[in-house]
């Protein structure tokens, strides 16, 4: 290895996949390095959810499937771990039963990580952490274009009262000026709302939408145009709730909606911006418990290294 190589995963041909401690794709640890470009971490919080618990093992889930993931991308004809640094940093372990104390030490963790790694890949956890994520990664950037890949809008006021759960993430991150207004976007939504006024509270907080119904009329190339149309070159946070997909290919989440996206389709339109200013990702709402042969858990696994992939320098 030469000096400053990247330290990339484990040799497979050296010692078996499902044999030692599960990184991320089998990736050093933080502290196996001197700093990382990438920095994948896990946040095991799941108490903004609204029906279904359990994504606060998604993190470890995710880190067991992706066990199977190799150096060599074919599809976006890179190898994502040898032209940058990219190692697990663990969890931030925050409070379970305290909400506001939980967003408080994700941003607090994201910020010392920040310190250590350039970009940073979060796996959920429930969508209540992207709140703090972006507190975190505007603090260096300002306010980001957020692509949101999900079933739900996640722009609702409150639940019970609170207004800060898994629902409500990006209209606070809008409400608070963490969202560029001229450049965001939802990406497969679909399914029952509360009330049309949902929608019209979403364009005021500065989205655009694609449905699911509009990739399956229109196509998925015309999706990627509108995407890559409405983000320009902005700083770009991704935010991808694993319920985006379809029951089939992720039923291990926490308010599944039928009508979703197939893993061939989102993995198409991440790899689709590899030219785009990422600047923070995060994967969430993965649940253990209502997974079946690790489905859930391969897209997610799938989805990260796709993102890893695309943040990757190029030339």
């Amino acid at each position: 290895m030469q000096p400053n190589e990247p330290i990339g995963p484990i040799d497979a041909s050296v010692v078996p996949r499902f044999a030692g401690i599960a990184t991320f794709a089998r990736l050093p640890r933080l502290d196996q390095v001197e700093r990382a470009d990438v920095a994948v971490v896990g946040v095991p919080f799941d108490s903004g959810v609204s029906y279904r618990p359990g994504a606060r093992f998604g993190p470890s889930h995710v880190r067991e499937a992706s066990r199977l993931l190799r150096p060599y991308n074919p599809a976006q004809e890179i190898s994502p771990f040898a032209v940058q640094q990219v190692a697990d940093a663990g969890d931030i372990a925050v409070n379970p039963f305290n909400i506001d104390e939980a967003v408080r030490d994700i941003e607090a963790g994201a910020l010392e990580l920040a310190e250590k790694a350039d970009k940073i890949v979060t796996i959920g956890g429930d969508h209540t952490i992207a709140l703090p994520l972006l507190r975190a990664v505007t603090k260096k950037h300002g306010p980001v274009a957020v692509l949101h890949f999900d079933a739900h809008l996640d722009t609702w006021d409150t639940y019970f009262g609170a207004p800060i759960t898994h629902g409500t993430p990006f209209r606070r991150a809008s409400e608070e000026g963490l969202i560029d207004l001229t450049a965001s976007m939802h990406v497969g939504t679909r399914g029952p709302l509360y009330d049309v006024g949902d929608l019209e509270d979403d364009k005021r907080l500065g989205f655009a939408i694609v449905t699911s119904e509009d990739i399956e009329e229109r196509g998925v190339e015309v999706a990627i145009e509108r995407i890559r149309t409405r983000i320009g070159d902005k700083p770009l946070y991704i935010s991808i709730d694993i319920d985006v997909l379809d029951p089939a290919h992720a039923p291990g989440t926490g308010t599944p909606e039928a009508g979703g996206l197939t893993s061939r389709e989102l993995l198409r339109m991440i790899r689709a911006l590899s030219d785009r200013n990422i600047v923070g990702a995060d994967v969430v709402e993965v649940a253990p418990a209502y997974d079946h042969a690790q489905l859930t858990a391969v897209a997610a696994s799938h989805v990260a290294y796709d993102l890893i992939s695309a943040m990757a320098p190029r030339g």
